[in-house]
């Protein structure tokens, strides 16, 4: 049996189709969640779907002891994408962000020497739950149970750049999430992120953007960090990316190419050639969204805004999210109600309602998801 760890609701899905969700019994669901970003092109795409059975019946596994078509392919698309150097695979988000955070300390230490190891993280940003990624984490309420947990983090409040230059540490990286998704929706502001960048500059810190959420179009752009007009010297990445697979990894400049050498990391699954094939047709077919990506947003944010009971509603792209007021009740009861209605959503932080929908949503799927909320909201006013 399962252990007790995930608070579930009480549906069990068997199949997808498109942007849709049905669970055991038969019933239909919009999804407005994409299984927490990652089915970014909705369920069973034709192409991802192609892909991934051609592949399973030519090669599953090797090892990263050799080279396969599908990995290659890949790491120079996500080259050409993001405008960096190179790239590794991993499988997670947590662990993407592992890698890139050894890569870190490894190019400080390599230059400065032992002790400069510091890393700066925000205060609501969420990084993983490893124990280094945990410690990552500005998030108090992550910091238990665990202990001891790594140590060279520090956490400071996001969007104030005084709070960075204030700090009496041995810096070698900050790392952003250019919105913080699972601490509430909460973008970064673009003058901030540049000031940091600046800083980076001027100290050879390393600026690293977490990029798990925000990556793979989902706010507009390939990468969240390419909304700022800056360039960092690594992003994680993972969810969308694997279309319903696990598949993560990092992306570094040609500054740090060559940081990590033979046998300073490693992994037995990343860049598997079945996962890497179902990217290379995620990307193909997110290609083709991307332009339409922000007016769907600016859609679903004007009409969320109209709605009492909901307040504060910010977005980038398709990552969104809305305050849930009091008068609603709590933002759990909220989403269940959605459940029952057949519209699929997420919550982030205490009180904020997140909707993540598939970057194929439609127009016409937008108006159904964006009624239900309307009739659920206004029903439990009442």
């Amino acid at each position: 049996m399962l252990l007790n760890i995930y608070n579930r609701f009480p549906v069990t899905f068997v199949k997808g189709k498109g942007n849709k969700l049905y669970d055991n019994e038969g019933k239909e669901y919009l999804d407005f969640a994409s299984g927490i970003g990652v089915t970014a092109i909705g369920h069973a795409h034709p192409e991802w779907t192609s892909a991934v059975t051609e592949q399973a019946n030519e090669l599953a596994h090797v090892s990263n002891l050799y080279h396969t078509e599908p990995a290659v392919k890949l790491a120079a698309k996500l080259v050409e994408i993001s405008g960096l150097a190179g790239v590794f695979f991993a499988n997670s988000g947590a662990e993407s962000n592992e890698g890139m955070i050894k890569m870190a300390r490894k190019y400080s230490q390599d230059k400065y020497g032992a002790g400069r190891h510091t890393i700066v993280t925000l205060e609501q940003s969420f990084h993983g739950r490893t124990i280094t990624t945990l410690a990552a984490t500005g998030q108090d309420k992550m910091h238990q149970y665990f202990d001891p947990f790594t140590d060279g983090f520090v956490h400071v409040p996001a969007n104030d750049v005084d709070a960075i230059k204030s700090l009496n540490e041995n810096i070698c990286a900050i790392l952003l999430e250019p919105i913080q998704g699972e601490g509430g929706v909460l973008p970064l502001d673009k003058e901030y992120v540049q000031a940091v960048a600046k800083l980076c500059a001027e100290n050879d810190w390393l600026l690293l953007f977490d990029e798990v959420q925000t990556g793979i179009g989902r706010t507009g752009s390939w990468f969240g960090f390419q909304n700022f007009e800056v360039k960092p010297d690594a992003i994680s990445f993972a969810k969308g990316i694997g279309g319903g697979l696990p598949l993560g990894g990092f992306i570094v400049s040609e500054k740090c190419k060559d940081v990590l050498g033979l046998g300073d990391h490693g992994t037995t699954f990343g860049g598997n050639p079945i996962a890497c094939a179902g990217a290379l047709a995620t990307l193909s077919v997110v290609e083709k969204l991307l332009p339409e990506v922000n007016q769907k947003g600016q859609l679903i944010v004007d009409e969320l805004a109209k709605i009492e009971g909901l307040s504060n509603v910010r977005y980038a792209g398709l990552m969104i999210g809305a305050t849930v007021d009091e008068t609603l009740g709590s933002v759990r009861d909220v989403v269940q109600a959605l459940l029952d209605d057949g519209l699929v959503v997420l919550s982030a932080g205490t009180d904020v309602l997140r909707l993540l929908p598939p970057l194929t949503v439609s127009v016409e799927e937008i108006e159904v998801g964006l009624a239900r909320i309307k009739e659920v909201c206004k029903g439990r006013l009442t």
